[in-house]
């Protein structure tokens, strides 16, 4: 469809707007205004992303508007969050596994954080958290479009990565378009950013370009990330430790392993004994930092320490209650789910258990492929 849209503004005489007028040699008049006319996909058309890019000042929160609508736009001032509410009760009214499904799949999957009201929270935890909140809110009702155009569950999000760190843009961006290709996220989006680096993350179905005026359509491969797989020592955990959401001490016995992408360490696993069960291992800790959390780095992690520990052990488990794991260890074919229980604090055997007092937990066993024992000598 083709959007054609005039902004005007006026302009209140007065000396200094003279001086600077004479300064420059600009035209004095009532109003200032700009057209802005840009060809983008109609709603009719089968995308799940988009991109509206172009640097400030470029028309893009104009041509956004006016393509899909102020509603269905985020506006913090609109919508505040509310004040001392933990992040998981002011999102929105969906269902908690609905709500923490989606807060995992745009990469802030920490349980500690999820209780934080949103003024607590760090600028990279907060942009998440308003991408869920929009996400959710289009998911649950749609958003009305201009007249003529049938309602729709599309979200937009202006000035999306605007207010977080290079990396964090980038690893939010590609687990955004997987969630949302994967079907975990069923909404479409438009991002509307003045960063072009998102792009071959975000992997768009059309990318706008307002700098140039112009449509590309077709979806780009984000780039791959190679991470090195080592042996740690438990030196490494205090790195890791505040963002695990159980007993941040390690076991006695544990095997430590981490993932280093450009020589830093992002990922961290330990390994330790069953108790009582000789050659039996479990993961006691998998731990991705923050910044690099939804893109599928812990899953793969997982695996492929699992391929190395495997050929050491009789057998080699998982115990865990973040429903991230879960549905990763359910989706993957190296893994069986062997039982599911739950879990009651010690305080609670005491008392009558109520919902809060009890942690439901999966356990799963390694069924996938085995490195010779040699290779992890080497």
């Amino acid at each position: 469809m083709k959007i054609q849209t005039k902004v005007t503004c006026p302009i209140v005489d007065s000396l200094r707007v003279r001086q600077i007028a004479g300064m420059f040699d600009l035209p004095i008049a009532d109003r200032s205004h700009e057209d802005f006319s840009i060809e983008i996909p109609g709603v009719e058309e089968p995308w799940q992303i988009g991109l509206i890019v172009g640097p400030s000042g470029s028309g893009k929160t104009t041509v956004a508007r006016q393509a899909f609508g102020s509603a269905a736009m985020h506006d913090e001032k609109k919508n505040p969050w509310l004040q001392n509410r933990a992040v998981i009760d002011a999102i929105g009214d969906a269902d908690v596994h609905t709500i923490t499904r989606t807060l995992t799949a745009v990469g802030f999957s920490s349980p500690r954080a999820w209780l934080r009201p949103y003024h607590a929270l760090s600028n990279g935890e907060k942009f998440r958290c308003d991408l869920a909140r929009l996400l959710l809110a289009a998911r649950h009702q749609g958003f009305p479009l201009p007249p003529g155009v049938p309602s729709q569950k599309i979200a937009v999000m202006d000035e999306f990565t605007s207010v977080v760190d290079r990396t964090v843009a980038k690893v939010c961006s590609a687990a955004l378009s997987h969630a949302i290709r994967a079907d975990e996220i069923k909404t479409r989006f438009v991002a509307v950013s003045c960063h072009y680096d998102i792009i071959n993350w975000l992997c768009p179905d059309w990318v706008v370009d307002m700098a140039q005026q112009s449509l590309a359509r077709g979806r780009l491969c984000r780039p791959k990330l190679t991470i090195k797989v080592h042996r740690c020592g438990k030196d490494l955990w205090p790195r890791f430790r505040r963002y695990h959401y159980l007993n941040p001490n390690l076991p006695v016995d544990a095997r430590c392993w981490t993932g280093l992408l450009d020589g830093e360490p992002i990922v961290f696993a330990a390994v330790s004994q069953v108790a009582g069960f000789r050659g039996y291992r479990r993961f006691s800790r998998i731990v991705v930092l923050p910044d690099y959390q939804g893109i599928g780095i812990g899953s793969a992690f997982r695996d492929t320490v699992s391929r190395l520990e495997a050929p050491t052990c009789r057998r080699l488990s998982l115990v865990t209650s973040h429903p991230a794991m879960i549905h990763s260890c359910r989706q993957s074919v190296n893994w069986k789910l062997d039982r599911v229980g739950v879990s009651v604090p010690d305080g609670a055997r005491l008392r009558k258990r109520t919902i809060g007092g009890v942690r439901r937990i999966c356990s799963f066993v390694y069924t996938g492929n085995r490195v010779e024992s040699a290779a992890l000598a080497a």
